[in-house]
């Protein structure tokens, strides 16, 4: 037997109103409800109406998510979070790889209003215009301007990573992947000369391969650096494969920290410390201003969340000092 809202307002304790605000993401509900609404959905195992919901609201229930790839960990993990989020919120998701080709993307965003009610865009774009409509555009980890969007606290992050090094007696590090003003400016308050950091450029693709070969090259290079911020995990990783390989003590001589906080830092030889950016606290984040433009609450302006991050400490930078 079909199970129908009213039994899910009835199991909830709510009306029928509530339930459907609830389903179609809309804002200013009392947490204590929606945690009941979700909890009675759950329970009841109710699958709500999604034909019904596109006649009565005008709204497809579906959100487009664009990507480069889906290849790069980070990129999958977030992704796949932003679905989570989706489907928290009675929302089917699409993903669309766009592989870099402006022709893609600008075809998933013409498809709003017609396959998708909004587009969650993720990465750097030079998107500027119509995304503050009733058929938004979020932009997640692009820093952009003219529509929402949602950056975790790259300050924030360089401020740990920083603090962290100096904590550890670590005063030469060395920068792998594009030179950060931001990480620059955080060494310099750590008392590190920002002038005397190496920074070695990746190429155009930052990936466990790149990794080994930079870090390979700045040992070569600078001899005496005794830390290694990488661009991302994958980047780390192949930085830590590298030293292994030829024999550099890790932490003992040179420490290394990623950015991303892929599982497999958690199991490498050693475990890398690293930045982890939070992929579900963005996606909540992204999916949340969505719904408020689709509920048509949110204001004029375009809106940027900043999102927390934490700093993982883990073998690659713990135990032995410098010699």
């Amino acid at each position: 037997m079909r199970v129908t809202m009213r039994e899910v307002a009835d199991r909830a304790g709510v009306s029928i109103k509530t339930v459907s605000r609830v389903v179609n993401g809309e804002p200013h509900i009392r947490p204590e409800k929606v945690r009941r609404v979700h909890a009675a959905i759950d329970e009841l195992g109710w699958v709500p109406n999604r034909t019904a919901r596109a006649l009565r609201t005008g709204l497809i229930g579906v959100v487009g998510i664009a990507v480069t790839e889906l290849r790069r960990p980070y990129l999958a993990t977030l992704v796949e979070a932003l679905v989570t989020e989706a489907d928290r919120r009675g929302m089917l998701a699409a993903v669309e790889p766009t592989h870099g080709d402006p022709a893609r993307l600008e075809a998933v965003l013409a498809a709003r209003g017609k396959t998708f009610d909004g587009v969650v865009l993720i990465g750097p774009t030079a998107l500027v215009a119509d995304g503050l409509d009733d058929r938004p555009i979020v932009v997640v980890q692009g820093g952009a301007v003219g529509v929402d969007s949602v950056d975790e606290d790259v300050a924030e992050a360089a401020a740990l990573v920083a603090r962290h090094l100096a904590v550890m007696g670590r005063s030469r590090p060395a920068l792998l992947g594009a030179d950060q003003a931001r990480m620059r400016m955080a060494l310099a308050e750590s008392g590190i000369d920002p002038a005397a950091v190496p920074c070695v450029d990746l190429g155009e693709v930052a990936d466990r391969r790149a990794g080994a070969r930079a870090a390979v090259q700045v040992l070569a290079e600078h001899p005496d650096v005794d830390a290694l911020l990488c661009a991302n995990d994958e980047v780390a990783l192949g930085a830590l494969a590298a030293l292994v390989k030829h024999g550099v003590d890790v932490p003992g001589r040179v420490a290394a920290v990623g950015y991303g906080n892929l599982e497999d830092g958690r199991f490498s030889t050693p475990s890398l410390t690293t930045i982890d950016p939070g992929p579900a606290r963005l996606a909540r984040s992204a999916l949340e201003l969505l719904a408020d433009r689709l509920a048509g609450t949110a204001p004029r302006q375009p809106r940027v969340v900043v999102s927390p991050v934490e700093l993982v400490r883990r073998e690659s930078t713990l135990g032995r000092g410098p010699r």
